[in-house]
């Protein structure tokens, strides 16, 4: 399966090179840029677009009318680090070794895991092809203190400025391990300066410098909103290195809730707004692909999620995976267009590496590249008939696993399990054209087809085991 994948992949890479090629004659085809945006803990329902019924998201809206909603996608992960090690390497996280939220306790056994440098991102395959790379944002692919080589600057990103950890006061910048953290590259800064609004500025920054460069650019924005600590702009600080004040969110109204969801949401609408404006005003809006998604289902936090999906962030039915993203790129991709391809998180490097031209990894990729579903081309198989994996490894050591294949979905659950192992395994069995919402369980009716997808669900995770990147240590294996 791998051989066919690097074969695919490479096809992939060919293709794209040919058709950034000029004719004899002809002036060559400018590179695209590319700008990936990842929020955070923003359920399927987060924008107005998507069908949130509190508040309107009117930048956000605009983006998808001038470009397309991909109404089918899902994050590999089902929290924050795992998704993100997937996005980076176009691998599921679990051959990364990230399985789980990358722990800021120092006694947790997930604590001292992170990206190793003998994986491959597409920051790093854009920058050998002569692109310029940068991330602003949330990183959480391992502590610095723990080892260096999981700085993002080891992972091709010629810049960045950000946080390590998994989430930070958006006014302090204490992160959720106790310590200030917030950085230009590997200089710690004190910066004054909601979160959001940061990181909106910096983006403007880098886009404005790489703009008129001799060479395309790929940026990572990775929001933290609308990740708790719940604060909005000129709320207070919440965290400092020595408490924590907690938003107790179920003893406030109803209206307080939304009025800070809303407070929360918006900053990200308002940016992605302006660099909407500055790509245009800045003439290089057809030039440069937008990809907006969330980084998995949403936090209890806030009621982002669609009623009509079952679960939440850090579960493994669609309401914890499938999240709401967007595809812009004016002349390219035509405007009020949607898909419903099942697609994922994982085809993001895939799909940059091809419309670049970059050189293909040295490791087989999970995910396809999904320019075929942009520019509404004919669909490869590739992208239509493979299944989808997740495995949930939660803080508590609980793990589930799905797999879905075309309108089936099977769920596996471990009630009472010891931390970190597969006991107690339950199984149940769904019909996603029929019941999306994954209320009626079908194992006993169709044990067969039960029995070959739990098969199939297996052999693929022993398989991501076989090659694993080895990593410090993480829950006892029995």
């Amino acid at each position: 399966m791998h051989a066919v994948r690097s074969a695919l992949a490479a096809a992939t890479l060919l293709t794209a090179s040919a058709a950034l090629a000029a004719e004899p004659g002809e002036e060559p085809q400018g590179r695209p840029n590319l700008i990936v945006v990842m929020v955070d803990d923003m359920g399927y329902e987060g924008l107005s677009c998507f069908g949130n019924p509190y508040f309107k998201t009117p930048e956000l809206d605009r983006l998808a009318a001038e470009g397309m909603r991909l109404t089918d996608f899902h994050s590999s992960g089902t929290v924050c680090s795992p998704t993100r090690a997937g996005l980076l390497t176009g691998r599921y996280q679990q051959r990364v070794g990230i399985e789980a939220v990358v722990h800021p306790h120092a006694d947790h056994p997930e604590h001292r895991r992170g990206l190793q440098r003998s994986e491959t991102t597409f920051a790093e395959q854009l920058k050998a092809a002569g692109y310029a790379t940068g991330l602003i944002g949330k990183w959480h692919q391992g502590y610095p203190q723990n080892s260096e080589d999981y700085h993002p600057q080891h992972h091709g990103f010629d810049e960045f400025v950000g946080y390590h950890s998994g989430n930070i006061d958006f006014v302090s910048h204490v992160g959720d391990h106790r310590e200030h953290d917030w950085w230009h590259g590997r200089v710690e800064t004190r910066e004054e300066g909601y979160t959001t609004h940061l990181i909106n500025r910096y983006v403007e920054d880098f886009v404005v410098r790489h703009a008129g460069g001799d060479r395309p650019f790929c940026l990572y924005v990775a929001h933290e909103a609308i990740h708790n600590p719940v604060q909005v702009p000129g709320d207070p600080v919440r965290r400092t290195t020595t408490g924590w004040d907690r938003w107790k969110w179920r003893e406030v109204s109803e209206e307080e809730r939304i009025a800070k969801y809303r407070g929360m949401t918006l900053p990200i609408d308002e940016g992605i707004g302006r660099l909407r404006r500055q790509l245009v005003d800045l003439g290089i809006a057809e030039n440069t692909l937008v990809l907006f998604f969330s980084d998995n289902g949403p936090a209890a936090d806030f009621p982002s999620g669609s009623p009509d999906l079952r679960g939440a962030k850090g579960e493994v039915y669609e309401g914890g995976h499938k999240v709401p993203a967007i595809a812009w790129w004016p002349g390219r991709i035509e405007p009020g267009s949607t898909s419903d391809v099942p697609l994922i998180s994982l085809d993001v490097m895939p799909t940059l590496l091809a419309l670049a031209a970059a050189p293909a990894p040295p490791r087989p990729l999970d995910g396809v590249d999904l320019s075929p579903v942009l520019f509404g081309e004919e669909l490869p198989e590739a992208l239509t008939e493979r299944p989808l994996y997740w495995a949930s490894l939660s803080n508590r050591g609980t793990r589930a696993e799905a797999l879905r294949q075309g309108d089936w979905k099977l769920v596996v659950q471990h009630p009472q399990a010891e931390p970190g192992t597969f006991q107690n395994e339950r199984v149940s069995l769904f019909h996603l054209q029929q019941d999306p919402g994954e209320r009626t369980d079908l194992a006993a009716e169709r044990p067969d087809r039960a029995a070959d997808m739990l098969a199939q669900l297996k052999a693929w995770y022993a398989d991501t085991q076989r090659t694993a990147t080895p990593q410090p240590g993480g829950w006892a294996k029995r």
